[in-house]
């Protein structure tokens, strides 16, 4: 892997984050930039992120909830002039991200960019859009930037061979004190609870992406449950009646339900990291997964999940994980680090 040149000064620093991404929408890519955002401010740096709630949006096609900044070039220029940043990071490759970086090319700014997300296994599903022209595209974005914001080694080697030249690691975190064993004990009881075990929880976002069919469809003991939501959650209620899909969770909640379940399903293959894999391991719940990038970083060879081309029995040997190992595994990772982290890839603005 190859670092941006440079650095930004030790000391307290303006940090300008531009993303697609942010509230009110809840994903792994917003709770990472706020998690960053909360440790950056708690050292000392003014930080601003600008995002989709401070312009006029339409609704991202296929993702109603998800909005997305309309003609925003004018009322960027004048945000960002006013924030008067040290440094810059666009975080997605959406209206925001597209208009960040052409200001940055045309003012001669340096600035890095991370990747959240493999748009074009993306759009292969849904589009069936040939994957190398979406990669041309998002090599075409990335490589015009100083660094490349990368989560896992196994994805740096897929961006590396794909012609990504500025990869910089950039690891997740979890937050131990909300995500703990001990939420099991704590709130009011989930219907689901009350359903045959071993309970097989999945929870993200419910789109076809996630490949929550290859969950589904398993022949499992016990029962399945679904938290989440998204665009897919209806049709995916219909043809799989017999599991619990039970909306959208958060925070404590979110931590209940993972501490509660026997094994966290995690069926997508196209995840660049999976922040609930570190949720469900902080609450002590073992993960069944397939052994892709994701999965293969945060779990590896550890006693603490079952990866497995066949998901029926990685599900199946996750029963027998100790949960005690999942813990002190996820306490491994820390928000801290990351935002750490973070802030040493980032380049200043002005060479």
């Amino acid at each position: 892997m190859h670092g941006p040149p440079g650095g930004l000064r030790r000391d307290a620093g303006r940090i300008l984050v531009v993303t697609d991404a942010w509230h009110p929408q809840g994903n792994g890519v917003v709770r990472t930039l706020a998690m960053v955002e909360e440790r950056l401010r708690a050292r000392g740096d003014a930080v601003a992120v600008i995002g989709p709630d401070r312009f006029a949006t339409l609704p991202m096609p296929g993702y109603g909830e998800i909005r997305l900044a309309l003609a925003p070039r004018r009322r960027l220029a004048a945000l960002v002039d006013r924030f008067a940043p040290e440094a810059l990071h666009v975080a997605t490759e959406g209206p925001l991200g597209w208009a960040m970086r052409r200001l940055c090319l045309r003012r001669g700014w340096r600035f890095t960019t991370s990747f959240h997300t493999r748009f074009p296994d993306y759009l292969e599903a849904r589009i069936r859009l040939p994957p190398a022209w979406s990669w041309g595209v998002l090599r075409r974005f990335h490589e015009a930037g100083a660094g490349t914001f990368c989560a896992t080694p196994s994805l740096a080697h897929d961006l590396a061979a794909r012609g990504f030249t500025r990869i910089v690691p950039w690891s997740r975190g979890v937050d131990l004190a909300t995500f703990r064993p001990e939420a099991a004990a704590l709130g009011e009881a989930e219907p689901w609870e009350a359903l045959p075990r071993p309970i097989f929880l999945a929870a993200g976002r419910v789109a076809v992406e996630k490949n929550l069919e290859a969950f589904l469809s398993l022949d499992l003991p016990g029962s399945k449950v679904v938290v989440g939501d998204g665009p897919a959650r209806a049709g995916l209620m219909r043809r799989f009646p017999r599991a619990h899909f039970a909306g959208w969770q958060d925070g404590a909640r979110l931590a209940r339900s993972y501490a509660r379940a026997d094994v966290l399903v995690f069926p997508s293959r196209t995840d660049t990291f999976g922040l609930v894999l570190l949720e469900a391991l902080a609450c002590g719940t073992p993960v069944a997964a397939f052994p892709v990038t994701g999965p293969l970083d945060v779990i590896g060879g550890l006693p603490v999940g079952a990866l497995n081309e066949d998901l029926r029995a990685a599900c199946l040997a996750a029963l027998a994980l100790d949960r005690a190992a999942c813990r002190r595994h996820a306490a491994r990772f820390s928000w801290d680090a990351c935002a750490r982290r973070f802030r040493d890839g980032l380049v200043p603005v002005h060479a």
